[in-house]
């Protein structure tokens, strides 16, 4: 059995795409998620920290799920006020955004029901349908005509999968053409709106008003507001059925009440300092006035830069690691082969010194 692995393992050495864990780097951050800066905010942190001094009983151990002994007020008035601010009915409290979608579509939809996701869902949605034994289908990414095809042809209860900004391309959903095919055809639309929280507001739900059209959200808070955990926001009748039927919610071990504590206090921070998402989107500007061809949203933090070329991508990307720049390069399988690219995130913290630089590299590679 080791001996599978390990060549399976040297396979991906020998085409340069094996996995490691690397320490963290030191240098100019063009590859996180922390979008506004959130994860290392002084000002945030010493609201957290005064909030513990203050209860220190937050850092205590959960010991164990929330239908044993680990729920907790600090919880359920999180999720009240989660619900709330998002205007929905009620929220439910994940450790991880990848829990929340494992929770939300491996339970809802059985063996009898069909889910059309777009192509470049997240993993953890994939994962999930296995888990649930639906029928899956695929529909071309942000293509509201090949959805529609498949929406025709459905004759039992149908959900459909999207995300509202996508990570590898950096572009945007076109939710409102969506959500009315949903309602058209009388589908549950599911929304994953992980990377776009905290950069458009609350989101592109809210921005759109499409609360009454989206049957279920995901909400991630290890992103933008530079925490951890998520939340699915969806009707008291969802809510109870997930607490009573979904796996990694029963049998998971509550996080720490400082957890939900920080969501909640990341929240309030948010509504505090709109000019992060401001200083964001100026980046973001100063980024696209570079001229550099992407296929990425003019509005998004993710900004991609296609190099089919493995070699020219490594080259690409450790010249400017040389120059402190910190970027992501990915490879396939993880995106389809010849669509390689560099990802490069923007961040509210990025100065136009460094981004107008990082592009003048960049440019001599492509």
């Amino acid at each position: 059995m080791l001996k599978k692995f390990q060549e399976a393992l040297d396979k991906r050495m020998e085409v340069g795409i094996l996995r490691t864990l690397k320490p963290k780097l030191n240098g100019i951050d063009f590859y996180s998620n922390d979008y506004l800066g959130l994860a290392g905010n002084e000002e945030l942190q010493a609201q957290l920290l005064l909030k513990v001094q203050e209860n220190p009983t937050l850092l205590s151990g959960s010991s164990g799920s929330r239908l044993i002994s680990g729920n907790s007020n600090t919880a359920t008035e999180t999720e009240h006020y989660i619900g709330q601010q998002h205007q929905y009915p009620a929220a439910l409290l994940f450790s991880s955004g990848y829990n929340a979608n494992l929770a939300l579509f491996s339970t809802l939809s059985d063996r009898h029901d069909t889910i059309i996701v777009d192509e470049q869902i997240h993993r953890s949605v994939h994962d999930a349908c296995r888990m649930s034994h639906a029928k899956k289908l695929k529909f071309r990414h942000n293509d509201p005509e090949d959805l529609e095809s498949m929406l025709k042809k459905q004759t039992g209860p149908c959900y459909v999968a999207i995300e509202s900004l996508y990570s590898m391309d950096g572009d945007l959903a076109p939710l409102q053409e969506i959500a009315a095919l949903t309602r058209k055809y009388d589908a549950s639309l599911i929304v994953d709106e992980a990377h776009a929280f905290g950069v458009f507001g609350y989101g592109l739900i809210e921005k759109y008003d499409l609360h009454h059209d989206v049957f279920a959200a995901v909400i991630t808070y290890g992103k933008a507001l530079g925490a951890h955990g998520a939340a699915i926001l969806c009707d008291e009748t969802v809510k109870s059925y997930l607490v009573n039927f979904a796996s990694p919610f029963i049998y998971t071990t509550a996080a720490q009440d400082f957890l939900w504590m920080a969501i909640q206090t990341g929240y309030e921070f948010l509504k505090q300092k709109p000019e992060l998402s401001e200083k964001l989107n100026q980046n973001i500007s100063i980024f696209r006035n570079q001229n550099i061809d992407t296929p990425s949203s003019e509005l998004s933090p993710i900004q991609a830069v296609l190099i089919p070329d493995n070699q020219q991508l490594k080259n690409l990307q450790k010249t400017l690691s040389d120059h402190d720049f910190l970027t992501y390069a990915v490879y396939s399988p993880t995106v389809k082969t010849g669509t390689e690219r560099l990802r490069i995130c923007f961040h509210s913290f990025n100065t136009e010194e460094d981004i107008v630089e990082l592009t003048r590299i960049i440019k001599e590679f492509i």
